[in-house]
């Protein structure tokens, strides 16, 4: 028989499970501090401020949208992430539906093959994409690297959504079809339905991968500041002789922002156990 932990190990897991969230939290809290600060500061020596904020001003963030194209930077890696996020989830859900349902000839080479891939360092990949999408007439376009990002998470949405697809009964949709649904419209409205927590993590991976991505972007679109993304342009701000560093927190500040407004949207369908009571009576 399990016996409940003592207070003093409950105490303390509890403390340990506070200091380690504290510390996660903390670099965000200090970017969110140094934004606020007047003259470009990164930190400060009095105490008080390295925590808490005593002082505040909205010149740093004023200045950024006011003097640089963080807007428009924005605006291109919200349009990219969307899209790569989009394509990635369509495609790798049919084929993750396929991989977990079917049986046909190279079914077990071409997971082996997606998994190999998932494997590869993609950076080592940088030379050949270059080259495909520039015969293609895609390079320096945004939809040459949606096409890149949506290259390299597609085998991770359809590893992903496959083992996840396995666990649904396919009692579940063979009950669809004697009800007279057909292959797709089980597919529509059984598996998706329960497979809608996975979608929604894969979906906020997809979104990830193309909002915080550098070295692909850097590359791939070597153009003026009307089209390159936002991690590319920060980095650049950076790069300059005196870092701004206020503004460059303040940068982050707004970065990190489209993220967690996304997480919190999708954490309604992290849900587990939509398959029980899914089975007619």
């Amino acid at each position: 028989m399990n016996r409940p932990p003592a207070l003093g190990a409950k105490i303390l897991m509890y403390a340990i499970l506070v200091t380690m969230s504290l510390i996660a939290l903390y670099p965000i809290w200090f970017a969110i501090l140094a934004s606020g600060r007047s003259g470009g500061r990164l930190y400060t020596l009095n105490l008080p401020g390295m925590f808490i904020p005593t002082e505040w001003t909205w010149e740093n963030y004023q200045t950024l949208l006011n003097n640089t194209p963080f807007l428009t930077w924005l605006k291109n890696s919200l349009m990219v992430a969307s899209l790569t996020s989009v394509f990635s989830v369509s495609l790798g859900t049919t084929g993750a539906f396929a991989f977990s349902r079917f049986k046909f000839r190279g079914r077990e080479a071409g997971l082996i093959l997606f998994l190999a891939i998932q494997a590869f360092p993609g950076i080592l990949a940088l030379v050949p994409i270059a080259q495909i999408l520039s015969a293609l007439g895609l390079y320096r376009s945004h939809w040459g690297l949606i096409m890149a990002y949506m290259a390299g998470q597609l085998v991770f949405a359809t590893w992903m959504l496959k083992g996840y697809f396995d666990t649904i009964p396919i009692d579940l949709e063979e009950s669809a079809m004697i009800d007279g649904c057909g292959p797709v419209q089980s597919f529509i409205h059984v598996a998706l339905p329960l497979a809608r927590p996975q979608l929604a993590v894969t979906a906020l991976f997809g979104f990830m991968a193309g909002w915080g991505e550098f070295f692909l972007a850097n590359i791939l679109i070597p153009a003026p500041d009307a089209k390159k993304t936002v991690m590319v342009g920060m980095y650049q701000m950076a790069a300059e002789v005196n870092i701004p560093w206020g503004r460059f927190a303040a940068g982050a500040v707004m970065v990190i922002m489209p993220i967690v407004l996304i997480f919190l949207w999708l954490q309604r369908y992290l849900e587990s156990g939509l398959t029980v009571g899914g089975v007619k009576g």
